[in-house]
């Protein structure tokens, strides 16, 4: 599956958001206003005015609406969930080439809400990842007690974990370690 640039920065947003939520990381990630710029600067969403506490419900909204997509039953569960959170945001694709960037499509309109941003922007990366029916690439980690989320996007769907270095590495650690207690004890050769 070719991902473009810009498809792929709105699926890394989206995963981050979602992993954002209380169940993923154990707390809430997004529990103020300060956190939510903090998102935004760390994520360079462009076209962002002042945030509000009514920005910020509406972003965790819009991130348990995406968690629905990721646990959705089917593919037409999926799109029906990516069709609302589009439809809600108001979509409305358009060229630009804004901050030093070269030309890319917004599916934002122009002034909308933070929330209704993201909605279209992942909204629409999501999309191309169902139309091209790839929606297994949208995967919950297989570490124990791990539920964060992320998109495969290696060539053969093999990614396990959200992260190689943390989650997946602890778990090929630990299945070493029992090896190790469960082999028996190779006789020292001089």
């Amino acid at each position: 599956m070719l991902i473009n640039h810009d498809t792929q920065c709105a699926l890394d947003v989206l995963v981050d958001l979602v992993n954002t939520a209380p169940d993923a990381c154990g707390q809430e990630g997004l529990p103020d206003l300060a956190a939510l710029r903090d998102f935004v600067v760390r994520h360079a969403v462009s076209e962002v005015g002042t945030l509000t506490a009514a920005d910020l419900d509406a972003v965790r909204a819009v991130r348990a609406r995406f968690q629905e997509v990721f646990r959705a039953p089917s593919t037409r569960v999926a799109a029906d969930l990516v069709n609302a959170l589009v439809a809600r945001a108001g979509t409305t694709p358009r060229l630009t080439d804004h901050d030093g960037h070269e030309w890319h499509l917004h599916f934002f309109a122009p002034g909308a809400a933070l929330a209704d941003h993201l909605a279209a922007d992942s909204g629409m990366a999501v999309a191309f990842i169902v139309a091209g029916e790839e929606r297994d690439r949208l995967r919950f980690c297989e570490a124990p007690g791990c539920a964060r989320v992320f998109v495969d996007l290696s060539r053969n769907r093999s990614r396990r974990y959200c992260d190689s270095r943390t989650c997946g590495n602890r778990l090929h650690v630990a299945a070493y370690r029992a090896r190790r207690r469960t082999a028996p004890e190779q006789p020292v050769r001089v």
